[in-house]
């Protein structure tokens, strides 16, 4: 009989190398499910849910703050968070302001004393504990006390 070349044993790795392969795809996934589980869970206000379904009033507000059509600048110089507030026609909003310096991911908030500067003008003396990223929440109370938020995101060298 004439010789073949075919080996029974030469393929018995085949099907090991399919179980291999899936195995190795079963542990990435269990990886990738231990860590979405384990993680950040991308929630960062309580009641998220709640919140939403209330949204309509979030919208109502931010229409009603566009029609006041004040314009804020803020600042962080020096240790100092500054605040310009302008109405439509370009004129100071008087006023007072009141808010905090907060990490956006650990929650840790600075709280902030906003001194009259005139002319629409305010600042606040701070040092945060941290550099890099903060983010104003900042209330001004305008004229009949007339709310009007604002949210700014500083960098701290």
């Amino acid at each position: 009989m004439p010789a073949t070349g075919y080996d029974p044993r030469r393929g018995r790795w085949i099907p090991w190398a399919f179980v291999g392969g899936f195995l190795v795809v079963f542990g990435v996934n269990g990886l990738l499910i231990y860590f979405a589980i384990t993680t950040f869970t991308g929630v960062t206000v309580p009641r998220a849910y709640e919140q939403g379904r209330h949204y309509d009033t979030v919208i109502a507000e931010a229409a009603r703050q566009d029609a006041l059509g004040w314009r804020t600048v803020v600042t962080y110089a020096g240790g100092q968070l500054s605040v310009v507030a302008l109405d439509r026609e370009g004129h100071p909003v008087p006023g007072r302001i009141e808010g905090v310096l907060r990490r956006p991911l650990e929650g840790v908030d600075v709280a902030l004393s906003f001194g009259p500067r005139g002319s629409g003008r305010w600042a606040a003396e701070v040092q945060p504990p941290e550099r890099g990223q903060w983010e104003a929440r900042l209330t001004l109370f305008g004229p009949h006390e007339t709310p009007f938020d604002i949210r700014h995101r500083v960098l701290v060298p």
